[in-house]
């Protein structure tokens, strides 16, 4: 089962399963000791995930040809904290892994009917968290593919190199209009308009409203900054 063929019936299936993991993680917090945290709900993995060894926060390319995805650039930034007792704390040396599609809707090392990609890892990658609580990524803008909105998704795992590692596992969504914005630039356009906005997407209505990117333009391209408290 892919991300393109999940029927409605199918994916409320998997949610109500997941709801019941949830617990309290899919409450929003606001609380404050050093940083902002920020509870999120989580969601599916999807059939995509790759768990590479690309330790690298650049995700644009493919390491083994060094061909570089276009699009329009996103600088992408996680600020993970641990909730403890109430209060918040920026969580050093967890694994953040982020992987996407690219402008023409391809996930890289995948076969479906689109194309195969096998062998390929562009927009695939993950760092390590700073004493900060920091991980970053530079990678394009996503495209679309059907039956989704446009997303990135990301897992976070504490402790990765020890049997007890946590796992949480989540997407992130974008503002529509940004998104019709982005997709009229070049990398974007052959491939037409994307047929699924937010609010007609079965994983986005599972309280995908908090998982919304704040995005701001820069110089190059476009940034932004995603708080996420694991509890």
């Amino acid at each position: 089962m892919t991300d393109r063929m999940f029927t409605r019936r199918k994916v409320l299936a998997l949610l109500a399963g997941a709801a019941a993991s949830i617990g309290g993680a899919a409450r929003v917090r606001a609380a404050q000791s050093a940083g902002v945290c920020v509870v999120r709900p989580r969601s599916i993995e999807g059939p995509y995930f790759v768990d590479t060894k690309l330790n690298r926060s650049d995700i644009r390319s493919d390491p083994k040809t060094g061909a570089m995805k276009q699009g329009a650039l996103l600088r992408l930034t996680f600020r993970v904290s641990q909730m403890d007792d109430g209060r918040c704390f920026p969580l050093q040396g967890a694994q953040v892994d982020v992987w996407h599609c690219d402008a023409d809707g391809l996930y890289s090392d995948t076969k479906d009917w689109q194309a195969s990609t096998v062998g390929q890892q562009f927009l695939r990658g993950w760092q390590l968290t700073d004493r900060r609580g920091i991980a970053s990524f530079t990678t394009i803008y996503p495209g679309w593919y059907p039956n989704r909105a446009v997303h990135i998704h990301f897992k976070v795992r504490t402790n990765p190199q020890e049997k007890s590692t946590r796992e949480f596992t989540s997407q992130i969504y974008f503002d529509d209009e940004l998104t019709d914005d982005v997709h009229k630039q070049p990398a974007y356009r052959d491939h037409g308009v994307r047929k699924v906005r937010n609010n007609r997407d079965v994983l986005f209505l599972f309280r995908g409203d908090r998982l919304v990117l704040p995005v701001r333009e820069d110089k190059k391209g476009y940034a932004g900054t995603f708080d996420i408290a694991l509890e």
